[in-house]
């Protein structure tokens, strides 16, 4: 299935990184642009995915886990852009850094999808794991200003440990993103 869920992922990101620029002159999504983004995320009600880049709050039998990151990326062609993303994570107390790398392309300069790789590291949360997700993220961008887009979606993030979690979790998202 991890293999399947690879070739399809790496199928889209090759897709996306031929396709052609739109000529809708958006300048917000051009060549040299910058991105800078914070997202939120509902529907991980378990504890399973414990690297976040974005803003999150859950409480679950008096564990409570809060999250707080952003994202940044630049365009490399029109359309589509390099992403690195950070985050604090705590667990009721222990915490742990997380970081993000991935691309992300706009369709037609409105439907944003993503492929990334996630990780984290905290000693008092993972012990001796490294764990590792491979995200996928797909989307609507609607702009509200010429620099500013709203971007609601799904994304499934897939545990590449499989000593730590085989589960695949799935996310509904809003984002906000600055462009610029």
């Amino acid at each position: 299935m991890k293999k399947l869920l690879f070739a399809a992922a790496f199928a889209v990101l090759g897709f996306t990184a031929n396709a052609q620029d739109s000529d809708n002159g958006s300048s917000a999504l051009s060549k040299g642009s910058w991105l800078i983004e914070a997202n939120t995320g509902f529907g991980a009600s378990d504890f399973g995915h414990t690297a976040n880049t974005g803003f999150g709050l859950v409480s679950i039998d008096d564990t409570t886990i809060w999250s707080v990151g952003a994202e940044a990326g630049y365009f490399v062609m029109d359309d589509l852009a390099v992403k690195l993303g950070l985050g604090y994570n705590d667990f009721d107390g222990a915490s742990s850094f997380s970081y993000k790398l991935g691309a992300k392309y706009y369709i037609e300069s409105m439907i944003p999808v993503q492929l990334d790789l996630t990780g984290a590291s905290g000693d008092d949360v993972f012990g001796d794991e490294t764990p590792l997700w491979l995200g996928l993220q797909g989307g609507y961008a609607w702009f509200v200003a010429d620099n500013i887009s709203i971007e609601p979606g799904v994304r499934y993030n897939l545990s590449l440990n499989e000593d730590f979690t085989d589960e695949g979790i799935l996310e509904f998202r809003i984002g906000f993103a600055l462009h610029f």
